[in-house]
C-alpha cells in the first residue's frame, strides 16, 4: 500500500492521507475545494465548488498515474440537496453515463466548514495497457 499526500494541496485535517493505493486501485480521501492556504473556492456557488473538487481529484489521480477517466465509483456529499442540479451540471461535463463512474449521492447536515457545499469521496482503477486499447 502507498499514501500519496501532495504538498501542494490543502492538507489533511487529520492524519490522513489523500489517497492510498492498493494494487490498482485508489482510494481517493474526501476532497473540498479547500485550497492550500485555507480559502475556498467558490463560497456559496455550487458550480465553482463541484468543478473545484473534481479538478482536486484528478490532480491527486495524476500523482497517482491516473485520471478522473479512471474513477469507478464516487461518493458526492451535499450539504442543500437543492444543489443537486447544479452539482450535476458540473459534474456532468467531467462524467458521461456511459463511462463515468457508479456513484451516490446523499445529504449530510454539514461538513467540516461552513463555506463547504459539496465533498466527494472516489475509488479509481490505475489503467493498464490493455485498458487504452
Amino acid at each position: 500500500m502507498t499514501s500519496i499526500i501532495l504538498e501542494d494541496r490543502a492538507p489533511a485535517l487529520a492524519a490522513y492521507p489523500h489517497a492510498r493505493v492498493v494494487g490498482d486501485l485508489i482510494f481517493v480521501s474526501g476532497i473540498s475545494c479547500r485550497r492550500p492556504d485555507g480559502t475556498h473556492a467558490g463560497v456559496g456557488d455550487i458550480r465553482v465548488q463541484t468543478r473545484e473538487v473534481i479538478q482536486n481529484i484528478g490532480t491527486i489521480l495524476a500523482a497517482a498515474g491516473a485520471s478522473v477517466a479512471d474513477v469507478v465509483d464516487i461518493t458526492v456529499f451535499l450539504v442543500h440537496m437543492e444543489d443537486y442540479g447544479g452539482m450535476n451540471e458540473v459534474y456532468n461535463e467531467f462524467f458521461t453515463q456511459e463511462a463515468g463512474p457508479a456513484r451516490t449521492t446523499v445529504a449530510v447536515h454539514q461538513l467540516p466548514h461552513p463555506n463547504l457545499l459539496v465533498e466527494m469521496k472516489a475509488v479509481a482503477a490505475r489503467p493498464t495497457t490493455t485498458d487504452k486499447t
